[in-house]
């Protein structure tokens, strides 16, 4: 996808356009706004509703979008390894009518999430969407917020997904952003002379963005709830974590949630070996001199998943994402939760029910010939543990090796860690306020904590993958390319029904079923049709 900006607007890395440049043909269909750098141009869209939908079908006709707006200058040139600098004022009104350039470059290949790359330079920008761009009037509240970041194991994805259109939960009286940030080896490489976890310094300041600018749009930064998917997930659980960040977010929902958490170690050695290979200084200097085309190459070169490397990667995660500086984030996010930090916030989380089956799909009728011990034992799985997992797992394990490898690899990299994050929580609420500063938040109260598994079978694929549950979260089956994902036909009442629930947590801190506690915990169970179930992950167990 290429970047074209619209009549009248900057090209990316310029100065904006001024108003008295511009002539929109229809002036009805656009709508302004002022932020603190300056005005900014959107458009109105129609939104879809339905006697099903959240709001009954009586909810927002419309819904105005505001693509691109920066948040933080371009990082590139002198900039390219520094924390973010907020982006300067800019004379005139900025159309914000189309995506601007993403961190992403061209198609990694690594999602079934429709997520474009548009190219240039200023790639730190947020896209607003609103049912109602303008300030509350004194003395009103606000509508609720929705933060979205965006998966790709944090070396791909983008903010410019169709899917990620905020316009069903404008429809359902939320305001919606997602936001974009530095990715890979530019956004989390550990550099000599370089702040460290650039990317998370990008999600900060967009945060930071969003409570200084959203209540022009009608948004209220006193009810910000940050959701992501995947690597996105990771993201709002690290900042669930993260002290620093306490203040700018008061709910998470976390999709298929991926913590790195990597080791300063592993970190420091990864980019002196990116270094080294490169024949430079493992230093701002030394990886400024490099085109950023060769940064992506020898990043994607030393990350390639194969034979060799899949133990490494299932049992310490991909070796770029946040990691654990002892500064911005001072220790993993397991403990700072255990410890009490984010206590007081409020948090969804949950995961498919097989994240990584579709990894072994093409090699299923291979894998029927394979004993199913030896490629589990293959895959990491402890001797002792074999016979009480395969007991557990029994109806999967019926449906072939391939099934049986890709649940054991998905409840490895996913399942398991939505328990231990709710173990983290149960022990964070009871540390209390003797946490310390960092843990609270608005109030010294535990908040609640739910779990949810997403069960529903695509119809493409026969099981519930990884990235399923992303378009009924947004309630937009009928966005495009949604037949690889899910198959045809994929149940509108189940959106309808899972997205409702995140309303009603963005809006009042509760999805409506009972809340996670002890080593059996209860979950929604997202299926056709759903249900609330006891001990719901319990064929995790033996794993634990």
């Amino acid at each position: 996808m290429s970047h074209t900006p619209a009549t009248g607007s900057s090209a990316p890395g310029t100065a904006p356009a001024t108003s008295a440049e511009r002539t929109p043909d229809d002036p009805a269909e656009f709508v302004e706004v002022d932020t603190l750098a300056g005005r900014v141009r959107g458009r109105w869209r129609p939104t879809v509703r339905r006697a099903s939908d959240a709001s009954g079908g009586e909810g927002a006709e419309r819904s105005a979008a505001f693509l691109g707006i920066p948040f933080a200058e371009p990082p590139v040139g002198e900039l390219r390894f520094a924390a973010p600098v907020p982006k300067a004022p800019w004379p005139g009104t900025l159309d914000a009518l189309e995506f601007a350039p993403t961190a992403q470059r061209g198609d990694p290949g690594v999602t079934l999430i429709p997520e474009p790359s548009v190219p240039g330079d200023a790639t730190l920008n947020v896209n607003v969407f609103t049912p109602s761009p303008s300030a509350p009037a004194a003395g009103e509240a606000g509508l609720p917020v929705l933060v979205w970041i965006h998966g790709g194991g944090y070396f791909a994805g983008s903010p410019a997904s169709p899917w990620y259109d905020g316009r069903s939960f404008n429809r359902d009286g939320v305001v919606t952003v997602t936001i974009s940030y530095r990715l890979g080896f530019d956004g989390f490489g550990w550099i000599a002379d370089a702040p460290s976890n650039r990317g998370v310094r990008d999600w900060m300041l967009a945060l930071d963005w969003v409570q200084q600018n959203i209540s022009a749009f009608g948004g209220d930064p006193g009810r910000v709830t940050i959701a992501g998917q995947s690597a996105g997930g990771g993201a709002v659980l690290t900042l669930l974590g993260m002290p620093t960040a306490q203040h700018l977010f008061h709910g998470v929902y976390a999709l298929s949630g991926a913590l790195a958490d990597v080791a300063p170690a592993r970190s420091e050695a990864f980019g002196r070996a990116l270094a080294a290979e490169a024949g430079v200084e493992p230093t701002r200097a030394g990886f400024g001199s490099l085109p950023e085309e060769r940064v992506l190459e020898l990043q994607q070169r030393a990350t390639e998943l194969g034979p060799d490397s899949l133990g490494s990667i299932i049992d310490d995660g991909l070796p770029l994402g946040p990691t654990v500086d002892g500064e911005l984030i001072e220790r993993p996010t397991l403990e700072s939760l255990a410890a009490g930090v984010g206590r007081g916030i409020p948090l969804v989380l949950g995961a498919t029910d097989d994240e990584f089956t579709m990894a072994f799909a093409e090699a299923e009728k291979k894998l029927r010939w394979v004993p199913k011990a030896l490629l589990l034992k293959k895959l990491g799985m402890p001797k002792e543990r074999l016979k009480p997992y395969l007991r557990a797992n029994a109806d999967v394990a019926a449906k072939g090796t391939a099934r049986i490898a890709g649940r054991f690899l998905s409840d490895r990299m996913f399942r398991t860690a939505l328990l231990r994050v709710v173990e983290a929580r149960e022990a964070g609420a009871s540390a209390g306020a003797s946490a310390g500063a960092g843990a609270g938040t608005a109030t010294d109260a535990s908040a609640g904590t739910w779990l949810y598994r997403f069960s529903w079978p695509s119809g493409t694929f026969g099981f519930a993958e990884h990235c399923l549950d992303v378009p009924f979260f947004f309630d937009c089956l009928d966005g495009p390319a949604m037949v690889p994902l899910a198959g045809p036909n994929p149940p509108q009442a189940l959106a309808d029904e899972l997205h409702a629930a995140a309303v009603a947590f963005v809006g009042a801190g509760d999805p409506g079923w009972p809340t996670a506690h002890g080593p059996a915990p209860t979950a929604k169970v997202w299926d056709v049709p759903s249900h609330v179930q006891p001990d719901a992950y319990a064929s995790v167990g033996p794993l634990r």
